[in-house]
């Protein structure tokens, strides 16, 4: 099969997800800046929501740009990936809406976590179809900052009931660490 709906979809789908999230978002009724401040941790729990989303778009448009077609296995790998991505907004949104408590930020580590997890599975699923000499194995190596971005998140889930900035801190620097371009794909299709 070709790759173009599952890019299409898949696109779509996440194009659906940040404009929940911004939807989420409550005007406030004030009409000064001080009507914003109960408003701060809600946009900056979508901020990171919003990076952590683009990254997921970028690297996946980066995935696919590396293979040629796909299976069935591939698409339902996809879809698992879609589904734990559909789920930031209600993370988010509890998050913000609560402040950082410590179960929120936990709850918003784990899906995290479960969309790694899931991107992780997408990866091994196309480089399976395609061969582990094909130019995504060969572009996405050891994958080490998939690697430790989910050591992060599981280090962040339980660290969250102690101290919930922590916790957020581990999710700001992991979006940091996929922020600094990663060329690996890129680099080994112009080679």
């Amino acid at each position: 099969m070709g790759k173009g709906r599952l890019e299409a979809f898949s696109d779509g789908v996440i194009a659906i997800i940040i404009t929940i999230m911004v939807l989420e978002i409550k005007v406030p009724h004030g009409f000064d800046l001080a009507a914003l401040r109960p408003l701060i941790p809600v946009f900056l729990s979508y901020v990171l929501s919003f990076i952590f989303l683009g990254i997921y778009w970028n690297n996946h448009h980066h995935l696919l740009q590396a293979v040629r077609h796909v299976n069935g296995r591939i698409l339902w790998a996809n879809l698992h990936l879609l589904f734990w991505l559909s789920l930031i907004p209600f993370v988010t949104g509890w998050m913000g809406e609560n402040q950082f408590a410590a179960m929120p930020v936990a709850l918003y580590g784990m899906v995290l976590l479960l969309s790694a997890l899931a991107y992780f599975i997408l990866t091994r699923t196309l480089i399976s179809h395609h061969g582990s000499d094909s130019t995504l194995a060969i572009a996405v190596g050891r994958d080490f900052k998939g690697k430790i971005s989910m050591v992060c998140y599981a280090v962040a889930i339980p660290l969250a009931f102690v101290n919930s900035w922590f916790a957020c801190i581990l999710y700001v620097l992991v979006a940091v660490m996929w922020l600094i371009p990663d060329r690996r794909i890129e680099n080994t299709l112009t080679h």
